[in-house]
């Protein structure tokens, strides 16, 4: 029998220390084996957040990866293809807290080894470089990467349509660049520009998995995240329920829910507020409409009628959509000051 927990009323949340270690003991004991791969994935993102949002994390709340951390530099040489993960955790948990030398071991190994050097992407060998000099290796002496990566930032027309792997890509970019929001960018104007018209997309889909990313992305570059997409985020933040039960399917919501609450700790807010416990836990967003698939249809069936102009086209799309999509479309529109730029490429008139 499964246990839906929702908790409204503040007085019942656990504090904050306790929620902190009631998440690491879950994602570290409770949901995964530590052979598995996504195990590997669920907890470097854990620790990610909540290293990078300087989160205080009690002495003894990492002592769930005491095993791990002893054994990370032996894995790390039989599993070598997996070095960004184990780098990742290991360095985390030492700098939040645990301390230790195995990190600078493990960077040293990944530098003698070559291991950057099996990136076939300026993404992963930038997420590579960024690792190894938390301490001071630097793997990947190459002028021309940053260089590429704002140029891939930079072109708005790739972010004017429906593409997450590209969307999460600038994210990243920004994240690697900024070392994660500790230092500035230098990023051009056409990349913030880019990270409005990838919000505008995923604001449309209704994503909030994908709209925090770029949330948190905007404030590290430098700009403010529209107002709307924050607001509605901390709604989507609230409206999460946990299931725990020994039998419940671990195939969730979970980096929603990570990433939200990553949202909610760069803004200032509080984070985790749910009642978390350390035992197999099921994380479920709130249903929602999925509106960009009607959006889609709507421009697609205009043909020669579609406009890149959204003064024209507000009319024009009204009566192929439900209301509820209308309302959604004229948020956007207000949202964000680079909504006639995105829709001019979002509508796809005029292409031969």
């Amino acid at each position: 029998m499964s246990t839906v927990i929702q908790l409204n009323a503040p007085h019942r949340i656990p504090p904050r220390e306790m929620r902190l270690s009631s998440l690491l003991a879950l994602f570290a004991q409770g949901r995964r084996g530590g052979d598995d791969v996504f195990w590997l994935k669920e907890n470097a993102e854990l620790l990610n957040v909540l290293e990078c949002t300087g989160q205080s994390v009690p002495p003894e709340a990492l002592s769930v990866h005491e095993a791990f951390y002893r054994e990370a530099a032996e894995r790390l040489r039989f599993f070598p293809q997996y070095y960004r993960f184990f780098l990742s955790m290991v360095l985390d948990i030492e700098d939040l807290g645990m301390g230790g030398e195995t990190g600078a071991r493990m960077v040293a190994f990944a530098e003698r080894q070559g291991l950057p050097g099996a990136e076939l992407s300026d993404l992963q060998r930038a997420e590579a470089r960024r690792l190894m000099r938390r301490r001071g290796v630097d793997p990947i002496r190459e002028p021309g990467l940053d260089d590429r990566l704002r140029a891939f930032a930079s072109r708005n027309a790739t972010f004017a349509l429906p593409n997450k792997k590209a969307a999460y890509e600038l994210t990243h970019i920004v994240f690697y660049l900024t070392e994660y929001g500790r230092k500035a960018a230098d990023l051009p104007p056409e990349a913030i520009r880019s990270l409005h018209f990838a919000g505008l997309t995923a604001f449309l889909e209704q994503n909030a998995d994908l709209l925090a990313e770029i949330c948190i992305a905007l404030d590290w570059a430098g700009d403010a995240a529209p107002l709307l997409w924050a607001d509605w985020l901390e709604e989507q933040t609230a409206s999460f329920a946990l299931t725990c039960a020994s039998d419940v399917s671990v195939a969730d919501d979970y980096h929603e829910f990570l990433v939200c609450n990553w949202h909610a700790a760069v803004t200032g807010r509080p984070v985790f507020r749910k009642p978390i416990a350390a035992e197999r836990t099921r994380f479920d967003r709130a249903p929602r409409m999925a509106p960009l698939s009607e959006i889609s249809r709507a421009m697609m069936t205009m043909d020669a009628g579609r406009s890149g102009d959204w003064s024209v086209m507000r009319d024009r799309m009204q009566p192929s959509l439900s209301p509820a999509t209308c309302d959604l479309m004229e948020a956007a529109a207000r949202s964000s000051t680079h909504f006639d730029a995105f829709f001019e490429g979002f509508a796809r008139a005029g292409q031969p």
